[in-house]
């Protein structure tokens, strides 16, 4: 096995051959990106947050750390779902595309750390 090599990428930037594989890693579909720009090799919809989560989370930069204990718990809960996308990050490089303004605050974040520790 490989060791991984995970990227973050907003879905709002230009792809490029360096990001690798390509996987989407939100609930729901960018809005404004059409499939052809995003070029997503896979979208792991139910890994994201879920939506009471998200909801809940709403990118306030002070339920950061509370949002990062629970979505670790959601993924916990998830061994099957988790190990898939292993599989996939063992193979080369991957990207981890997703749609959050804030690129210091995301669930990518939290998915990217889980899977590397």
């Amino acid at each position: 096995m490989g060791k991984m090599i995970i990227k973050l990428k907003r879905a709002y930037e230009d792809t490029d051959p360096s990001d690798g594989i390509r996987i989407l890693v939100e609930r729901l579909w960018p809005r404004g990106v059409t499939k052809t720009a995003a070029a997503i090799d896979h979208w792991f919809k139910d890994i994201a947050p879920s939506p009471e989560l998200r909801k809940w989370f709403a990118h306030r930069p002070e339920r950061w750390s509370d949002f990062q204990t629970r979505y670790w718990a959601e993924l916990t809960q998830n061994p099957q779902l988790v190990a898939d996308l292993r599989a996939i990050c063992l193979k080369g490089t991957v990207t981890f595309v997703f749609a959050a303004r804030d690129t210091a605050r995301n669930g990518a974040i939290v998915l990217k750390k889980y899977l590397e520790s």
